[in-house]
């Protein structure tokens, strides 16, 4: 027999789909998982408080296959997982829709200086000009990860008449896409400049001094990815010098953000607290379908959906 331990809110999603030979244990506590998943095979125990899904993991000394709704794996033990030959499953393609509307609608406030538009209408307050003037239409973005949600961004974007140059590891330029080694030269041509890479070493600091002071002085970062991704405190150099427009951050160093933090106070800054996957209202329901499907390819024997390369990191 199999043991699985699932977090106990998707088992009326889940229930009727688990098949034969598997005995679930349906979780509703941190503590309870880090006792059930010492001897169980599979684990799907996705919690807010990060540290506390990482040291569950980390009691599932006999885990095969964990999987997760989450793309990043930056608060996963990897290299223990790694050692212990455990498979890893993420939640890619969950989020891509919300994700990527978020982030044009980010744009979009920029460029047309919304968040005073609401303040002003919490005030009462009848404005006369808008605060902002920028169209999409004809600007030039670069998508700095150019996967699912990224390319998912780039084809809304191109709706809007932006022209639009993504960036994977591979460079393929008949698509528009530069490699992870061109980009940095060229990123002083782009108006908006968005970050939707996964999280892992290779993008810590992927955007620092060096980049924002290569860009435009009137172009806008938009980061949907991690706060990592990001030097903050060149960030906010660069933000308070003005050598940049703006910043649209749905994700910030550390989370949540204190009350009391700089960022707060950066007239050219719009912060979304992290809610972009999570402005949707089917996530539990795709969720669920991709785990049920990969728990029937895990009891046949067949491939993984979304498998991560944990050496990648996604």
């Amino acid at each position: 027999m199999t043991k699985a331990v699932i977090s106990a809110l998707v088992r009326p999603l889940l229930e009727p789909a688990i098949p034969d030979g598997v005995d679930v244990v349906w979780i509703g506590s941190a503590d309870e998982a880090r006792v059930e998943v010492a001897d169980a095979d599979i684990a799907w125990v996705d919690m807010h408080d990060k540290q506390a899904m990482r040291d569950v993991v980390l009691a599932g000394t006999g885990l095969k296959w964990v999987s997760t709704l989450y793309a990043g794996l930056d608060h996963f033990p990897v290299e223990e997982l790694t050692a212990r030959g455990t498979r890893v499953t993420n939640g890619v393609g969950i989020n891509t829709i919300a994700v990527a509307e978020y982030a044009v609608l980010g744009m979009l406030s920029m460029a047309k200086g919304y968040a005073d538009v609401v303040r002003a209408a919490d005030r009462r307050e009848w404005l006369w000009t808008s605060p902002g003037t920028i169209e999409l239409y004809e600007t030039r973005a670069l998508v700095i990860g150019y996967g699912a949600i990224g390319s998912a961004i780039g084809e809304r974007l191109k709706g809007f008449g932006v022209e639009v140059t993504g960036v994977a590891r591979t460079a393929r330029p008949d698509a528009g896409i530069l490699g992870a080694d061109e980009w940095r030269g060229r990123i002083g041509e782009y108006d908006w400049v968005v970050i939707a890479t996964p999280a892992t070493r290779e993008t810590d600091a992927l955007i620092g001094a060096d980049e924002l002071a290569a860009m435009k002085p009137e172009a806008i970062l938009v980061n949907i990815a991690r706060g990592e991704c990001v030097d903050q405190d060149a960030l906010i150099a660069a933000l308070k010098g003005k050598s940049i427009a703006g910043a649209f951050l749905d994700v910030t160093t550390p989370e949540p953000l204190p009350a009391d933090h700089e960022l707060w106070t950066l007239p050219n800054v719009q912060i979304s607290m992290h809610l972009s996957g999570r402005a949707q209202n089917r996530m539990f329901q795709r969720a669920a379908a991709l785990f049920a499907d990969n728990l029937g390819r895990y009891v046949r024997g067949e491939a993984l959906v979304n498998e991560v390369d944990l050496a990648l990191g996604y």
